[in-house]
């Protein structure tokens, strides 16, 4: 019976420390808000990096400004990324959509350019990802034939 006892105490001293454990990361500030605040010291500071990078043609960078004030931390950091992404591969919006427009093989079709340039940064940078997974996965298939 004695071994028994001890059997039960053991768990009983591991699971506590199991919850300890388990909450020090939510103390560590790994959450959107405390990313937000590490990396560009408030909310506003980040929004105002962002407004430049993401406002197409003809859009009001005020009311830009006033509809990413009201996005989540999580929304502004994945915004964040995809202009940092899109400045270092390409430069600007403009050479991104002259990139995928070439790549699609439709600069000539103006009312196509046209209808790509109201989409908005992240949309146009995920098609041109997908275009180049396509003709990654296209090339070793071209060698092949």
């Amino acid at each position: 019976m004695a071994t028994k006892t001890a059997k039960t105490a053991t768990p009983a001293k591991t699971a506590s420390k199991d919850k300890t454990a388990k909450a020090a990361p939510a103390k560590s500030g790994r959450g959107p808000l405390a990313r937000v605040a590490a990396l560009h010291g408030s909310k506003e500071k980040l929004i105002s990096k962002l407004v430049p990078g993401l406002a197409g043609e003809g859009e009001d960078e005020g009311t830009l400004k006033d509809r990413l004030t009201k996005a989540s931390n999580q929304q502004l950091l994945r915004l964040a990324g995809v202009v940092e992404s899109v400045t270092k591969a390409y430069g600007s919006r403009d050479k991104l959509l002259a990139a995928l427009v070439k790549a699609l093989g439709k600069a000539k079709d103006k009312d196509y350019v046209a209808r790509l340039g109201t989409f908005s940064l992240p949309r146009l940078y995920d098609l041109a990802r997908a275009q180049e997974r396509r003709t990654k996965a296209a090339a070793p298939a071209a060698k092949k034939a």
